[in-house]
């Protein structure tokens, strides 16, 4: 049977990996624009209000002139009517009405409802802030705390829970424009503005106020001078600045023309992008006649965060100024504004930025696709020798120790290390490699927990729990390592799926099908000594294609490595940015360099994915050389990644037209792997990225059917025959790949940040616990089973409880520290166990 599904998984894959989807294919455009119904005053508005609440669109006062334009002494009227938009319906309804016909105040989106805040009329400027909330068919108005002072032409954005105000003019006369800088903190019981430090530079009204990537920026505006004669005159700013909580504000890399009144807030794309749309950029002021107004800039300026440059991204379908922008149904929304001077527009646009069409090749679907058929060869040849359990879940104990190194080494690397480190290195700095740190433990694991094993003869390293413990910790242990492991193979099926979603041909749902099945077919077939010998071979293709990457990358910066060096270093790209104080909540350098240490405890010593390539060698030297081993592989292999995030970091600096804003920080090199390189060199690194998720994969799927079979299948069956065991191991396998590819697909429809963080959460909330079992077991010789299994309850909880107050490295010490402590003092309050644990704890022997 399951040789049926290993070849019937091979002809999937081969035909499924190179062969497009068959949904649309995005074009070159930068986004897809849509007309939604018009607003129902047919001069439309500017100076409104807008912003979703509920299901529903709003929009809320504004101005035009309705008889005559302002050229021709036409009046200008203000309006209070609020108008809904709700999804499914062709046009507008009324839904209620501000306090006051009111505009040109700041239009914020909040969970809650839509704020506007401040606005004027035609005779004063107002300091009231108004929640507007969809509810039943209409909207309810709620009053805010009011403003320090009256203001208009202010922008804002929301960061969090906590809204920022900045700018505006605190009267209709217009000789002045404010510097200021005003924070409400929605999440607190009873909210009241701050005033905070403003900007370090002049003050403005109708900026543009943005947030990405936990930052608050304000982009360009107007400020105001008064010249002899007194008349107040705008002077068109073209600057920028960034505010971080708790770090203030710093100015940033400035558009290239002013952009003022431009829709606000700017519009956040990817993890790093801001957008500007259309604004006015001065170059028709007392333009006449003024009938004859060409009309706004339509220009899209796209700001990129993390390389602090700007370039123009295509243009809007039509000009907007003195509006708002509103996310809604997954949509980016520009309702009516002003399209030339005292014009407006009726008009609401809608858009949705998309990824641009990237041709992978015949060459790099060849390259791809031999990949993938010597992985295949490697399956069908190491399925001719599994005839037992040993040789499905150790190999025989015939793997030479070269190769369980380097088995080692890709299962621990994975496809988290090959895209998120260079993501690290291309939107932070290179302090997260202080974490090898943790290369201090692999003497312990070779000189210690090693000879423990090996002299037990054991297939899962949790059957030494239950020989020092009892059987409990035992099957707490293993069950923990099965939902790590599950949880774990989602994450590494995730990251390379996306890496092949990026070449525009192929889509995401079938790359991790894809993978997933071919990944269960081998590992299937040639149990571990065919997890190992792809693990090898993986390795090579990996590191070839990370070598490769960062070479290309190198020689296509104007200047080489002494700009390389030059701009990072100038940037805080390496370690400039260090911070070495104790505050366990951040990623200072102690978080990372003594938390790294407990971190990596458990893959080393407690995991069985990687402690069973120590039972796979001939004897306890050979596997002893397979650790040491690693001492050699680990750093090099981190600066290497971390490398190529901090070259790709200068080349888009250098090209900043070259990126694409709706990708992921975790994928910039797969996005430079398949836009920069070369035919058929490109193909060889995507297989790299595909290498270095399936050894991880392959090393999970076996490690659990291990664990399965030996903790609980054949602990409670007994009489269970070999060939049933093989059997149920590999059904194991099949199952938990499966739920593996489930998880996956749920992962590809939400937002996660930063996929290498969330990795390492996973690890500290469940291997600190694992870990902390088996230093109980193997240091002290007072510990007990009851005192470990309320050590392991205690350690759960504690990382429970400090999971949201510390940073993420700190879990496993929690973890550790607690299961230790507790295990060990909770023992005394149980008697000695009459139980022989010579052999089983330092300080003991076995004759």
């Amino acid at each position: 049977m399951f040789r049926t599904i290993f070849h019937w998984a091979v002809l999937l894959c081969a035909s499924g990996s190179l062969a497009p989807s068959l949904r649309a294919q995005p074009t070159d455009d930068p986004a897809t624009w849509a007309k939604l119904p018009p607003l129902p005053d047919a001069k439309g508005l500017g100076g409104l209000f807008a912003g979703a609440s509920g299901e529903a669109l709003l929009v809320a006062g504004g101005t035009n002139f309705p008889d005559r334009m302002p050229w021709e002494q036409g009046t200008k009227f203000w309006y209070d009517a609020i108008y809904a938009l709700v999804p499914g319906e062709a046009s507008w309804r009324v839904a209620g009405s501000l306090p006051g016909a009111r505009a040109y105040g700041a239009s914020i989106e909040t969970d809650r409802g839509l704020i506007c805040a401040g606005g004027a009329d035609d005779r004063r400027h107002y300091d009231e802030v108004y929640l507007l909330q969809w509810r039943a068919g209409t909207v309810t108005v709620k009053t805010l705390p009011p403003l320090p002072v009256p203001s208009a032409y202010l922008c804002g954005a929301r960061l969090g829970s906590v809204v920022y105000l900045a700018g505006g003019a605190d009267n209709p006369l217009l000789t002045s424009a404010l510097r200021t800088f005003w924070a409400l903190d929605l999440a607190d019981p009873d909210p009241r503005w701050r005033e905070l430090e403003p900007w370090p530079g002049p003050g403005r009204i109708l900026a543009t106020a943005g947030v990405q990537a936990g930052a608050f920026y304000l982009f360009s505006g107007a400020d105001i001078e008064v010249d002899a004669a007194g008349t107040p005159a705008r002077r068109y700013l073209s600057d920028a600045y960034r505010f971080v909580p708790g770090k203030g504000w710093q100015t940033v890399a400035a558009p290239p023309h002013p952009i003022v009144a431009a829709p606000s807030p700017a519009p956040a794309v990817g993890q790093s992008h801001l957008l500007l749309l259309s604004g006015d950029d001065g170059t028709k002021i007392g333009f006449t006649p003024p009938a004859e107004h060409p009309g706004f800039p339509s220009s899209i300026l796209a700001y990129h965060t993390i390389t602090d440059t700007w370039v123009e991204l295509g243009r809007t379908p039509a000009p907007h100024v003195t509006t708002a922008t509103a996310r809604w149904q997954g949509r980016w929304v520009i309702p009516s504004g002003e399209v030339r001077p005292g014009v407006r527009s009726p008009e609401v646009w809608s858009f949705q930025p998309q990824p641009r069409r990237t041709a992978f090749g015949w060459l790099n679907h060849v390259t791809l696709a031999a990949y993938l058929a010597g992985v295949v060869g490697i399956g069908v040849y190491c399925s001719r020798f599994n005839r037992t359990t040993d040789d499905f879940f150790r190999g025989g104990q015939s793997i030479p120790w070269w190769a369980a190194g380097l088995s080692i080494f890709a299962t621990v690397l994975s496809s988290i290390t090959y895209m998120a480190l260079p993501g690290l290195g291309y939107g932070t700095n290179w302090n997260l490699f202080l974490q090898n740190s943790y290369i201090i433990i692999l003497p312990l694991a070779a000189l210690v927990y090693l000879p423990f094993y090996r002299r037990l003869n054991l297939t899962s390293a949790y059957e030494y729990l239950e020989q020092r413990f009892n059987v409990g910790t035992r099957l707490v242990a293993s069950l923990l390592f099965i939902l790590f492991q599950c949880g774990r193979t989602a994450i590494v099926l995730y990251l390379p799926a996306l890496a092949l979603a990026a070449v525009a041909n192929f889509d995401l749902t079938t790359c991790i099908l894809v993978m997933g099945v071919l990944c269960i077919a081998y590992t299937v077939a040639g149990g571990i000594e065919a997890v190992i010998w792809t693990d090898v071979a993986q390795t090579v293709v990996l590191m070839g294609g990370a070598v490769f990457g960062l070479v290309i990358a190198v020689s296509r910066i104007d200047g080489g490595l002494p700009v390389i060096f030059e701009q990072a270093s100038a940037q805080g790209k390496f370690f400039e940015t260090v911070d070495w104080n104790w505050n366990i909540a951040a990623a200072t350098a102690w978080t990372i360099i003594l938390g790294a240490v407990f971190h990596n405890l458990f893959a080393y010593t407690a995991s069985q994915d990687v402690v069973q390539r120590y039972f796979t060698t001939p004897d306890q030297k050979s596997a002893a050389r397979a650790i040491w081993m690693n001492v050699f592989l680990v750093a090099p292999g981190q600066a290497l990644f971390f490398a190529i995030g901090t070259v790709l970091f200068v080349y888009y600096r250098q090209h900043p037209d070259r990126l694409d804003p709706v990708f992921q920080t975790d994928a910039i090199f797969p996005l430079f792997i398949v836009r920069e390189m070369p035919a058929g060199i490109a193909g060889l690194v995507v297989a790299g990225i595909f290498a270095a998720a399936q050894s991880t994969l392959s090393s999970s799927l076996n490690s659990v059917a291990t664990a399965y079979v030996t903790d609980f299948h054949r602990r409670f069956r007994v009489a269970a025959s070999d060939r049933e065991c093989l059997r149920v191991a590999r059904l194991v396998t099949v199952l938990v790949g499966i739920v593996g590819m489930g998880a996956a697909l749920w992962i590809a429809r939400s937002d996660v940040r930063s996929l290498f963080e969330a990795f390492l959460n996973v690890i500290g909330m469940f291997g600190g616990t694992i870990s902390g079992l088996f230093i109980l077991g193997i240091f002290t010789r007072r510990a007990n089973g009851a005192g470990a299994l309320l050590g392991a309850l205690a350690s759960a909880s504690a990382v429970w409880v400090v999971h949201s107050h510390v940073h993420f490295y700190w879990y496993a010490f929690t973890g550790i520290t607690t299961c230790v402590v507790v295990g060990y003092f909770t023992s005394f309050c149980f008697p000695r166990a009459n139980k022989d644990i010579t052999g089983l704890a330092l300080g003991t022997r076995r004759a």
